[in-house]
């Protein structure tokens, strides 16, 4: 499992410059590592698919998206044998409320611990 971690504060602004291009990109990359993480046992969708999912569904989709990533990380730290922190629900509110930065941020944050912990992390 390669997972790359990234600087979430690097990351946030090169959305902002790039007026979301960027961020669009993060969401892909986002929705790829997860499910390296998990090996596909929650979630096995790509990321180009779960972006496209999401534009078609006017967002929708984008809800169930980041409600899967928090039980895919769930799974990834419990296979591992960490503590597992089921964020799910957290995720699910944040897109409600249109919070998707956030989420993104959250999900990096969990995703760049992982890559500590099995001393897979590739530098940017």
């Amino acid at each position: 499992m390669m997972i790359k971690e990234r600087n979430i504060a690097v990351s946030i602004i090169l959305s902002i410059v790039t007026c979301g291009i960027y961020g669009i990109y993060w969401f892909f990359v986002l929705t790829d590592d997860a499910v390296k993480a998990n090996n596909g046992k929650v979630y096995s969708t790509s990321g180009g698919v779960a972006f496209l999912l999401t534009l078609v569904t006017c967002g929708i989709y984008g809800i169930y998206w980041a409600y899967q990533m928090g039980k895919a990380i769930a799974q990834a730290q419990a296979d591992r044998g960490i503590q597992s922190n089921d964020n799910a629900v957290l995720y699910l509110v944040l897109a409600i409320f249109g919070l998707n930065i956030v989420n993104y941020c959250l999900i990096q944050n969990d995703l760049n611990k992982l890559s500590q912990m099995n001393g897979t992390q590739v530098n940017a």
